[in-house]
């Protein structure tokens, strides 16, 4: 017998990425003036931006207050969905626990501050990825589970066929 866990006891990752999220935020902006950059490792800088956009800075005349409403609204349909999915799929709940995180911590940072603070810089040679946050890693890690979790489900109901087929 196998033991489920509600899906909703999830909502503490949502919880400690939130937390993660704005500490760490919070510590850059206290440390580094903006546009600072420091670099820790080879390929790897903190650095302190200001992004008024979405993801890569796309959209960035946009408006505050449609960021905020896209963030809430995605955090309650995954509130709803949890809601109507009480057990099991754990990976995905996982991964839209991690999702909403990421967007609520985002959607603090545009409430408070009109923009979000980016400050994990890749770089290869002169090439950099544009500047992230805890926020943006868990949601795109939660991101990569909803694809594993689909890519399971797919192999779970097409098994390969056998060597012997």
């Amino acid at each position: 017998m196998s033991i489920q866990f509600r899906n909703v006891y999830w909502l503490w990752l949502t919880v400690l990425v939130i937390l993660a999220d704005q500490v760490t935020k919070q510590l850059i902006v206290k440390a580094m003036d903006w546009y600072d950059v420091k670099p820790l490792l080879p390929h790897f800088n903190l650095v302190h931006l200001r992004n008024t956009g979405a993801a890569f800075s796309m959209f960035n005349e946009s408006s505050p207050l449609v960021f905020v409403g896209i963030g809430v609204a995605v955090s309650v349909g995954i509130l709803i969905w949890l809601r109507k999915n009480p057990r099991g799929q754990m990976l995905v709940a996982v991964a839209l626990s991690l999702i909403m995180g990421g967007a609520l911590g985002n959607v603090i940072d545009r409430v408070t501050r009109g923009y979000v603070v980016d400050f994990i810089d890749f770089y290869v040679g002169g090439w950099h990825f544009a500047a992230f946050n805890v926020a943006d890693t868990a949601i795109s890690v939660g991101a990569g589970l909803m694809v594993l979790d689909m890519l399971i489900e797919m192999f779970r109901k097409n098994p390969a066929p056998s060597a012997s087929e």
